[in-house]
């Protein structure tokens, strides 16, 4: 018996409501292409309906007004429930767009719900500044007061785990939010919203507005008056077109874009620990990460040695059903992305690299019905050409040989990208001059996807503007007011 797709309404003012013209789209699982979800799709009246709802629950509700405790108690009885239902989350999120569920059970709603407890504890702990001047009699000190309603719009590759980090901290300082989730991913957004629901979220703090970009609901979200802030993931061109309508209003925005991050692999590098640690780097989530390190820069001393292992460990990742546990690249998202990331296979030839491995579709039994890449690497790639230059989003890596420090860190700077960045050795000093002087948002030493909350998160160039997380999350979703008191004489 075929399992009946899911029906995923929008979460507006409290209630999961259909669209006011009732239409519809399919989400479309890449395990199979099959249609496992109904989906709510909202229009510039929708959207205009959930602003409606958190503008009001704003101005006139009580979550802006609560101490951070109080606040944090409902965020943590959210982050109960989402534990609670690990399973179900994580067996949608693979099912949605692909991710293996090995890595949504051990890491994707673990740190959701991580997200959602750090930020309610940091909020509570936050504290202002006060400038005293006795012998002025003036004491001057600053509040911290909520923007108000924050629009999110989140990508697909992390469905829940990067709504989590933007609507975390909106609610943790007191904003209410319209959330838009990608049309790829959109059914545990609204499992999302059934968790803060159950835990007690006020009605009208938290809304959930399913469908499309661009003269739909998402459009609408970034020119709406009632729209306070806007945070956006996804792509530079999309990051683009946002900022131009948000100032229109004068919203403030945060963007993390797209990337074509560097990984240096230097002669010293511990061998083992850079081969495992650049293979993570490109083909965890089946290479869908901004962050991922896909242009590696290999020292040409030890290129031939590197390229070897590298190639070898490629072509030891398992590619299968998602669903499995021991399967490591799953399918790409949707057909269109396959067809996309296939083309720079194609672009990857006619430049010149030399194909090493895979470059093909898998198509063995059932995994046919899916959109499955074999993991792909190219050598003796210039790093001029498109797949160097572009961000391909899928398992494909590409290799650029280089001789000096200097050089690595001059390929490493020429992209129009700067998200993030590896650099793999033993040398202090060299550790320390590529993390300098590369143009990046984030540098890893000797590691990958390692993050701290509190430190700052973002990207320069054409990977994003402004940063998030701790204190700089804080900044982003809280106005700052001075208080000047003139003291009696």
């Amino acid at each position: 018996m075929t399992e009946q797709p899911k029906q995923v309404q929008h979460f507006i003012d409290g209630a999961f409501v259909d669209s006011l013209d009732g239409a519809t789209f399919d989400s479309v699982s890449p395990i199979d292409n099959a249609v496992v979800a109904q989906v709510a799709e909202g229009s510039t009246a929708d959207a205009d309906r959930a602003v409606g709802a958190a503008r009001r629950a704003f101005d006139e509700g009580p979550w802006p007004r609560m101490s951070p405790a109080q606040r944090r108690a409902i965020i943590h009885r959210a982050a109960d429930v989402i534990e609670s239902r690990r399973d179900e989350l994580a067996a949608w999120e693979t099912r949605d767009m692909g991710k293996p569920i090995a890595e949504c059970l051990a890491k994707d709603v673990p740190r959701t719900a991580y997200n959602f407890r750090f930020f309610a504890d940091y909020a509570e702990q936050a504290h202002t500044e006060a400038f005293p001047k006795p012998w002025d009699r003036v004491l001057t000190y600053t509040l911290r007061d909520p923007v108000g309603v924050s629009a999110c719009i989140s990508p697909w590759n992390f469905p829940m785990m990067l709504e989590s980090w933007k609507v975390a901290p909106a609610l943790a300082f007191g904003n209410t939010v319209v959330l838009k989730p990608a049309e790829q991913s959109p059914v545990t957004a609204s499992l999302l919203a059934e968790c803060f629901a159950e835990a007690g979220l006020p009605e009208g703090v938290l809304n959930v507005v399913q469908g499309f970009g661009p003269d739909a609901a998402g459009e609408r979200l970034t020119t709406h008056p009632g729209v306070d802030l806007v945070t956006f993931t996804g792509e530079s061109a999309t990051g683009r077109i946002i900022m131009a309508n948000a100032a229109k209003t004068l919203k403030r925005v945060s963007f993390e874009l797209g990337g074509k991050s560097a990984s240096i692999v230097m002669a010293d590098a511990d061998m083992d620990l850079a081969v495992k640690g650049t293979i993570d780097g490109i083909f965890r989530n089946q290479g869908e990460v901004c962050l991922a390190g896909s242009r590696l820069l290999v020292q040409r001393s030890v290129y031939d040695e590197f390229l070897a292992r590298y190639v070898a460990a490629a072509e030891e990742l398992v590619v299968g059903d998602p669903r499995d546990p021991s399967t490591q690249i799953g399918p790409l998202v949707s057909t269109e992305h396959l067809d996309k990331v296939m083309s720079y296979v194609e672009i990857g030839q006619r430049e010149g690299g030399k194909l090493m491995t895979g470059g093909h579709r898998v198509t063995d039994g059932e995994l046919a019905k899916g959109n499955y890449v074999a993991p792909t690497v190219f050598a003796d790639v210039d790093n001029s050409w498109r797949i160097a230059q572009e961000e391909i989003f899928g398992p494909v890596q590409v290799v650029v040989p280089f001789d000096t420090v200097d050089e690595a860190i001059a390929l490493a700077n020429a992209n129009r990208y700067g998200l993030a960045g590896m650099v793999w050795t033993t040398n202090l000093n060299t550790a320390h001059r590529v993390a300098q002087e590369v143009r990046t948002g984030t540098m890893w030493v000797n590691c990958f996807f390692v993050r701290d909350l509190r430190a700052p998160f973002g990207g320069m160039k054409d990977s994003g503007i402004g940063r998030e997380g701790g204190a700089y999350s804080e900044e982003f979703f809280t106005e700052s007011k001075a208080v000047v008191i003139q003291l009696p004489s």
